[in-house]
């Protein structure tokens, strides 16, 4: 390969990888108001020929809490998942905790995946609540007590970076990550109230606006060599 193919080789290159970076920015500004969305950015260095790679990274760290009226919305307030289960049985991982009660009573989550081992809400209650720790507890019509139904377990992994991204804002654990491990004595369950998405627009719009001038200015320099390699080859000719 000469130089001035060399040269266009690694400017396409490090354009793909300054567009990937562009669309990882693109999907995080558009879950912006997705409950626990996790954002993830395309980190790029340069290789000692002046080439560029990436690789994918995402930030784990806690969104802002926000206040909701609905006794079944519960928010994260430090690190940790919440186990939710599939109609056939996998198991999968979310911090997205609007939930709901299905048909048949139970606890699950906003697409139908069943939270913790299945705790299941009686029709005649009058309050529910949900202890920091998880413990979900319901008052009966005539009843002077709670009654406790179950409780809403939270899980950590060693390396929360190398969780498998799933549909429906879920995860599910490789061995990157390690196996999922359950956190015992917490008390970072808040009840009546949601993680937002810890998607920072203003970074992002800061971050859009170098990407494309260096996209500028490599498209512009691929033009310049392209037209040098053009013309070498018409005076070879």
């Amino acid at each position: 390969m000469t130089t001035l193919q060399g040269s266009i080789s690694k400017l396409v290159n490090n354009s793909n990888a300054m567009f990937e970076s562009f669309g990882y920015i693109s999907s995080n500004v558009a879950n912006l108001n997705t409950n626990g969305f996790k954002a993830q950015r395309f980190e790029t260095y340069l290789n000692v020929d002046g080439s560029l790679e990436g690789t994918l990274r995402t930030d784990y760290s806690k969104g802002d809490l926000v206040r909701t009226t609905r006794d079944l919305d519960i928010g994260i307030d430090g690190a940790g998942f919440v186990p939710v289960t599939n109609k056939d049985g996998s198991i999968a991982y979310t911090r997205d905790c609007s939930f709901a009660v299905n048909a048949e009573g139970y606890i699950v989550s906003s697409d139908g995946w069943l939270v913790a081992d299945g705790i299941k809400i009686p029709a005649n209650y009058e309050k529910l609540k949900i202890k920091p720790d998880g413990t979900v507890t319901v008052l009966k019509k005539n009843d002077t007590t709670f009654e406790t139904l179950g409780k809403i377990p939270l899980v950590s992994f060693n390396n929360p970076e190398g969780l498998k991204k799933l549909e429906g804002n879920k995860v599910t654990p490789t061995k990157d990550s390690g196996k999922a491990t359950l956190i015992a004595d917490h008390s970072t369950i808040k009840q009546g109230m949601l993680e937002k998405a810890n998607v920072d627009i203003f970074s992002y719009v800061n971050e859009s606006l170098k990407l494309n001038g260096s996209l500028i200015a490599s498209t512009r320099l691929v033009k310049v060599v392209d037209e040098i390699y053009r013309q070498s080859i018409n005076l070879r000719q």
